[in-house]
């Protein structure tokens, strides 16, 4: 009898990634991001909806080389400079972070009914935040140049060396739970070998690494296949000395940190990682039964409000008592409200190690779930957010906010101008501006920005347009002009939105000048004109009016008039 369907892997990973297409788009049109979708892939291909994961063994080598690249990357970004670079607030924040959730995190644990290994797990995972959905999000809403977006990178960074000793730490256990003499004898096996491997890192990254990859860069192609290849073989050796294939995918990527193509590989494999993870999440779906996850429903619920609220409390609290500005603290705050990848990953080590139960881990993918999903509208709407809670977040700033004292005390004088936005076009302005002897003060919200034009011998303010309290600091009741070259995509609101707040802020601050605002667009020059702006600024229609006349006057000629 010959069959008219064949069911083959092929078919079966086909249908995965049909699906995994379909929920992404879906998840897009929510604006979530891709690891929610993978999530909900891997339990709806689960024994809890369709069951159709039968290739178990084909998904999970692709789910292993999906973690071995995903702390690849991991590791690939842990230069040691960029260690130093970190900032002592985003240490001393993200150390306190990380210290209070996984105290805080582990009683909650013993108050649900927990043991105190499940809580202990269970708390670490939770002072994970993703990287991916952060940096993403953050470099969306340009804020990453910010001062709390750099303090968000300086979390994650903190976060990813906690990261680096959870899975040292869970493997060292693994190698220690070994009984009787053999694995005494395993463990200093492991120890040597260990060592052996850190000892060759040592020796790649200072004579190998910056030749090997000047010549592999020649070929970019050979350089990505390369730096693959590296990820998976340090993971198979860290795998068969004990250290895990974790381990050996981080020390893989620390291996080629140093190098000056590090960041042109992690870009090169960024689309890879997400694509190999789907299969960690659809080999982790097809181990849990939602049907058995009733009983954890409310412990995921209150770990899930414990993630969404305390977490940015933790750093709002932290960051008022260093000196920072309320609304610093509770934009970085925002950053910390879900868990990660990592926190799916250390809870599956956990398992495979016997320390914890299948359950948990479908406890945690389920705050997983909730968390990342209600984080993504949360840091998305920050500012809108911030204007609602403002009025109840001012027991977290000290007086006088010394942290940015520095960066935001406006200079005290006369300027003519002031300037909202420092970027190339309110930078250009400026420096003709000053050129006509007009004295003007930069407002900006990127410190790089502000350090830029100090360079240049321009007065700046630090601070944002949103503001209230940092508006009515400003020395504007003798300015005879303000312009607004703020991309309004940059404040997260709609541009009437954004011009609104500054017409209604900068008069309630004494402005009584003529206001000058930036337009990319015919329908937006009217809206602004509209809501009373004196002058609109068209930057592309200028230049090209300026750029016409110049190829008339000295490159094209004009056709004759019969």
């Amino acid at each position: 009898m010959i069959e008219l369907i064949t069911y083959s892997s092929f078919t079966e990973i086909a249908t995965l990634l049909v699906l995994a297409a379909l929920l992404g788009f879906v998840g897009m049109l929510l604006r979530q991001p891709l690891i929610v979708s993978f999530i909900a892939v891997g339990l709806i291909a689960g024994p809890s909806a369709l069951d159709i994961v039968q290739s178990e063994e084909q998904i999970e080598l692709l789910s292993e080389l999906g973690i071995a690249v995903l702390l690849f990357l991991v590791g690939i970004k842990l230069d040691v400079k960029l260690i130093q670079s970190i900032g002592g607030i985003s240490l001393l924040t993200g150390l306190g972070q990380v210290a209070f959730t996984s105290i805080i995190g582990y009683f909650i644990g013993l108050a649900v009914g927990l043991d105190h290994t499940v809580s202990i797990y269970v708390a670490v995972a939770l002072t994970f935040s993703s990287t991916i959905i952060i940096v993403k999000l953050l470099s969306d809403k340009r804020e990453i140049d910010s001062l709390h977006g750099q303090i968000a990178l300086g979390f994650l960074i903190v976060q990813d060396l906690v990261v680096v000793l959870a899975m040292i730490v869970l493997a060292a256990i693994g190698i220690g739970s070994a009984k009787g003499d053999t694995g005494s004898v395993s463990m200093w096996q492991v120890g040597i070998s260990g060592i052996g491997l850190l000892l060759f890192v040592i020796v790649f990254v200072r004579y190998i690494a910056n030749p090997l990859t000047e010549q592999l860069a020649k070929t970019p192609e050979l350089l990505v296949i390369y730096a693959i290849a590296q990820a998976a073989l340090f993971a198979a050796i860290g795998d068969l000395i004990g250290l895990g294939m974790e381990v050996g995918g981080l020390l893989a990527g620390v291996a080629l940190a140093s190098t000056r193509y590090r960041e042109s590989i992690s870009a090169r494999l960024a689309p890879l990682r997400d694509f190999l993870l789907l299969f960690f999440f659809i080999a982790l779906g097809s181990t849990l039964d939602l049907s058995l996850l009733d009983a954890h429903i409310p412990a995921a619920i209150l770990f899930s409000l414990f993630v969404l609220l305390g977490n940015p409390l933790i750093v709002l609290i932290i960051m008022g008592a260093m000196g920072y500005r309320k609304r610093t603290g509770f934009l970085a705050g925002l950053t910390v409200a879900q868990i990660s990848e990592f926190s799916l990953i250390f809870i599956a080590m956990g398992v495979s190690l016997g320390h914890v139960q299948q359950d948990v881990l479908g406890l945690v993918t389920l705050v997983g779930i909730v968390t990342i999903a209600a984080s993504t509208y949360m840091i998305t709407y920050s500012h809108n957010l911030y204007a609602l809670l403002e009025p109840l977040l001012g027991i977290f700033e000290r007086a006088g906010t010394p942290r940015e004292q520095s960066t935001e005390q406006p200079s005290i004088g006369h300027h003519q101008v002031v300037i909202f936005g420092l970027g190339r076009l309110g930078t250009a302005i400026a420096g003709r501006l000053k050129e006509n002897r007009i004295k003007v003060l930069g407002l900006d919200f990127n410190p790089s920005a502000i350090k830029y034009w100090n360079s240049l011998g321009l007065d700046t303010a630090y601070g944002d347009v949103k503001d209230a309290e940092f508006m009515g600091e400003l020395p504007l009741r003798n300015a005879e002009c303000i312009i607004v070259t703020i991309p309004h995509h940059h404040t997260g609101v709609s541009s009437e939105d954004t011009i609104k707040t500054i017409i209604q802020l900068t008069r309630s601050a004494g402005f009584t000048g003529n206001l000058a605002a930036v337009s990319h667009s015919s329908k937006e020059t009217e809206e602004l004109k509209l809501l009373g702006i004196d002058l609109v600024l068209e930057p592309f229609q200028d230049a090209a009016d300026r750029a016409t006349e110049l190829l008339l006057e000295g490159i094209i000629s004009t056709p004759s008039r019969p």
